[in-house]
């Protein structure tokens, strides 16, 4: 969601105690030409947990030297514009004079790798407006972007308060929260400067966001009851309540009142294109974001009709599915809807039926992976869980997404289902979103890499969209057909919407009209899912692409092998070399396949 470094990029880590661990120190490799890459991969690591404090604590490595990293955030504004992938932009010259010569496929795979994100990196760096945000966003300030956003979830589930010097680190992270929004607003205002202002539609749910997390005071605001309930659970001496007041009640809330000044002032003069062509350089932005989350060189129109033909193939499968229902009239995606609304298909849209679908869906996912063994040769061991996405964020938070776990294994990794409406859930799409986000999708996937100490913690820590994402989507196999089909849909109809609102012309309401008419999803669904490839361009793409490559690849490996193809082979073939672009994924798939060809 799989995604700064937040729960937008799925964070992958070793499986080392982290008072074990030293950089640069878990190398089995020779001191050769693939040993100095691995220096300066560690060394680019080191770099980008200095400028991304946010990453440290996520992986649990906020310790020992690094443990000044607890207390300090990631620098916002137009010095912080790209995130923790500064270091990486920095070292690009030493990155392209690694020599391929002389390196092992897979040291080659990796260097083309972290050398074609170091490239797409800088150039989204020369844009003058938006932020890298673990994506490339072209706007500050947004429902899914912006410290207002992130940064409350990340303290209380991330932000770990076991002794004294953690809970005054919180302290100090709720101050360099609140430079950190007045620096977005700065940068915001900036960018409105340049003639980049979100849709109308956009600020909006920017606005009620903000304003819900403005109207948290005193000891009831949850940025003050976490650290509360946590120290008191640790007993941990001190008036933390007090010192969390003041800071929440004076310089956030301050800082949050300029931000909503600004929203508001935005907002009046706010146009709706949802758009990133309509921006300055906007065609070419957005091919930049295209080939970043793609790692293709497909053109906007050549993802559009792909797009378009998949959705002709899937509703094709999906209308005898449907009419085995009974439901023979309206378009396949209206009758998905009806299918999804049966009462015997629905959770209760209650407390007790959020709780419901989350036990059941957990009790799915330990099932399902007790059945890897058949598919997979290499078997994870990290625990996993699933959760509800925080009700505070839940208005603008993606449906469902990937959150790795900590590197000393004190917090599992998390699949997030966002239950803001049960019935946006029918019972029978459920499998495959476990699928998806965990068992065998992003938390299997990113669990093999964090066990596999060969591979760079550099590349344990960058994502690759299209490679990601198009796993997660190849791990949607055929329990219930129509569920797959609908998930393959949903994906298919991204290629159409993302490229039809930014490349050509489409509005947000046709966008939503041919999402609920093609793919089943409700009209508060659909909107959202809308509202997020408005803020995130390209991003959408990269499912489908990606599944779509590693198919192609698998079942041209499988004609060229024979009775010598193995399914488990293959998928250790793809997965323990960590993110890569679809292209170097073709080279390791290719080398793979002649070595099996004997």
């Amino acid at each position: 969601m799989t995604m700064s470094f937040d729960r937008r990029q799925f964070l992958l880590a070793t499986a080392a105690a982290t008072g074990a661990l030293a950089l640069g120190g878990c190398s089995t490799m020779p001191r050769s030409r693939a040993g100095g890459a691995r220096a300066l991969y560690d060394r680019i690591f080191e770099e980008m947990l200095h400028v991304s404090p946010e990453l440290a604590t996520s992986l649990g490595l906020d310790v020992g030297d690094k443990a000044h990293l607890r207390g300090r955030l990631s620098e916002s504004g137009l010095a912080g514009k790209m995130g923790g992938y500064r270091p990486l932009v920095a070292h690009l010259p030493e990155l392209r004079r690694i020599g391929r010569a002389g390196l092992e496929p897979r040291e080659q795979a990796w260097r083309d790798t972290i050398v074609w994100l170091g490239e797409r990196v800088s150039d989204l760096s020369a844009v003058p407006y938006g932020n890298f945000d673990g994506y490339p966003v072209p706007y500050v300030l947004s429902q899914l972007t912006g410290s207002y956003q992130s940064i409350p979830d990340f303290l209380d589930s991330q932000h770990k308060v076991e002794t004294r010097a953690d809970a005054q680190a919180y302290v100090s992270r709720l101050e360099a929260f609140a430079r950190n929004v007045d620096l977005e607003v700065e940068h915001a205002r900036a960018d409105a400067g340049r003639g980049v202002v979100p849709p109308d539609f956009i600020l909006d749910k920017t606005l009620t966001q903000t304003r819900a997390l403005r109207a948290e005071r005193g000891a009831r605001a949850g940025l003050v009851q976490s650290l509360v309930r946590r120290t008191r659970e640790k007993n941990i001496a001190g008036d933390w309540e007090t010192q969390a007041t003041a800071i929440v009640d004076g310089r956030i809330a301050a800082a949050l009142d300029r931000q909503i000044a600004l929203l508001t002032e935005l907002r009046r003069g706010a146009g709706h294109n949802p758009a990133a062509g309509r921006l300055p350089g906007g065609a070419r932005f957005y091919e930049m974001c295209l080939r970043y989350h793609t790692s293709t060189g497909l053109s906007p129109d050549e993802v559009h009709d792909t797009g378009l033909r998949q959705i002709a193939e899937l509703s094709a499968q999906a209308d005898p599915l449907l009419r085995a229902e009974g439901l023979t009239r309206g378009s396949v995606g209206a009758r998905i809807t009806e299918l999804g609304r049966q009462e015997r298909h629905q959770y209760p849209n209650t407390e007790a039926g959020r709780t419901e679908l989350l036990a059941d869906l957990t009790s799915y996912m330990n099932r399902l992976r007790a059945r890897m063994p058949e598919y997979f040769a290499t078997i994870p061991r990290s625990p996993m869980e699933i959760k509800r996405v925080p009700a505070a964020i839940e208005l603008g938070a993606p449906r469902g997404y990937a959150m790795g776990p900590s590197l000393d294994g004190s917090r599992p990794g998390a699949f997030y289902i966002n239950l803001r409406d049960t019935r946006s859930w029918p019972k029978w799409a459920l499998p495959t979103l476990n699928h998806h986000e965990a068992i065998p999708g992003h938390l299997w996937q990113g669990s093999i890499v964090i066990e596999n100490q060969a591979i760079p913690l550099l590349h344990r820590n960058i994502g690759i969209a299209a490679y990601g994402e198009g796993w997660g989507l190849y791990a949607d196999y055929q329990v219930g057909k129509l569920g797959m089909i609908q998930s393959f849909m949903y994906r298919s109809a991204r290629l159409v919407v993302d490229t039809g609102m930014h490349a050509k012309g489409w509005s947000r309401e046709q966008a939503i009209r041919y999402f609920m008419e093609n793919v089943g999803l409700d009209e508060l669904s659909s909107t959202s899912e809308i509202e997020r490839y408005v803020v995130w361009p390209g991003q959408a793409c990269s499912y489908k692409i990606g599944h779509n490559e590693i198919v192609r690849l698998r079942e041209e490996a499988r004609t060229r092998l024979g009775a010598r193809f193995d399914l488990k082979s293959f998928h250790d073939a793809i997965l323990l070399n960590s993110d890569m672009p679809l292209e170097v994924l073709a080279t390791v798939v290719a080398t793979w396949t002649r070595s099996r060809m004997g």
